[in-house]
């Protein structure tokens, strides 16, 4: 048996065990195992296809998105799984606790979770060590975000803090400004908001990049709860501050039949299966509006091959995984190489 086989069984055996388990303890001692695992996995056979989008090589399309390794410090075990890119975050300057728990809720039935987490992270210093000392090669996203107790109006700030920071270790940032769990955030995907937002951010995206003789993108990622006209707004900013690339989408805090499942947790977004519609459409809805060639990541429920077969072919240049592999690890992953890549001699 190849390493990597009896490491995806070991994987597949503990999950049973792991959903038993509260949702955060249970994500906790997941990515410890798959640190311990580290050495027998084996990249795919075929990892491709290649990806170009903002000026960066992905090995292949398929991400994992933030969230999943808030500081970094498991980026050497998940990308030997085969992603093509980790989106660490999201980071906030100053560490923070985040909200009290429980705040981490499994809807099994539906294939879903609800998080009210509030950007619990060890802030941006710990993330730039951490990233430092990784030796995993594929293209690594930094979301970044603002403290809970920064005003909205200082926001920007905090952005600018953490693009300081990070910018040496990181390929890319996705600014989060979407996240249902943090007060107000999604203000700031108003016109007037993010523009003061992205407009200081690009400016001094622009200083770095003289600094440090490198360019990290500059992508913004979107709640898929906005009114089409809102929508419409983010687009036309995008294009006018110079993002470079739109990631679509985070959580929501409202679908259809789950309005009670969300009240009952205290609010917080929902992610998984019931989210992979309202996210495809949005994604429609941007290749639409933003023209053939503006990079769209897409993420929210997809939860297998022919999910992500489907955002690639409405127009996303990428995908994330999230829900669909807390709930089914690795073997996700390796389903969607062999869909992607199939093997010419079968």
């Amino acid at each position: 048996m190849r390493r990597d086989a009896a490491a995806r069984l070991l994987a597949s055996a503990a999950l049973p065990v792991l959903q038993r388990l509260p949702p955060e303890i249970a994500h906790d001692l997941g990515l410890r195992g798959l640190r311990l695992l580290q050495g027998l996995w084996q990249p795919p056979e075929r990892d491709g296809p290649v990806v170009e989008a903002f000026g960066k090589r992905f090995a292949n399309p398929v991400g994992l998105a933030a969230g999943f390794d808030k500081n970094g410090d498991y980026i050497d075990a998940l990308g030997a799984l085969g992603f093509g890119h980790i989106e660490i975050g999201t980071v906030t300057p100053r560490p923070q606790p985040g909200n009290p728990r429980p705040r981490l809720f499994r809807l099994r039935r539906a294939r879903a979770l609800i998080n009210r987490m509030g950007f619990n992270n060890r802030g941006a210093d710990h993330v730039a060590e951490r990233l430092r000392r990784a030796s995993w090669q594929g293209i690594r996203g930094i979301s970044i975000g603002k403290n809970a107790d920064t005003p909205l109006e200082r926001a920007a700030e905090d952005y600018i803090t953490c693009l300081r920071t990070l910018y040496p270790v990181a390929d890319y940032f996705a600014i989060n400004v979407s996240s249902p769990n943090t007060p107000g955030l999604r203000r700031l995907q108003a016109a007037e908001a993010l523009t003061g937002i992205l407009r200081p951010l690009r400016q001094e995206n622009l200083r770095l990049r003289q600094q440090h003789h490198k360019h990290v993108p500059l992508l913004v990622k979107i709640s898929p709860d906005l009114e089409l006209h809102e929508l419409q707004d983010v687009c036309e900013i995008l294009f006018k501050e110079g993002a470079e690339g739109v990631i679509a989408t985070n959580s929501s805090t409202h679908i259809p039949g789950f309005e009670a499942e969300l009240a009952t947790r205290q609010g917080g977004g929902l992610s998984g299966a019931p989210l992979g519609q309202k996210s495809l459409e949005v994604l429609r809805l941007l290749r639409k509006g933003m023209g053939t060639s503006y990079p769209i990541i897409s993420v929210g429920g997809l939860m297998n091959a022919n999910d992500v077969v489907a955002r690639l072919a409405a127009g996303a240049d990428l995908v994330q995984l999230y829900t669909g592999f807390v709930y089914r690890g690795p073997s996700l992953l390796a389903e969607i190489h062999r869909r992607l890549n199939p093997d010419p001699r079968h």
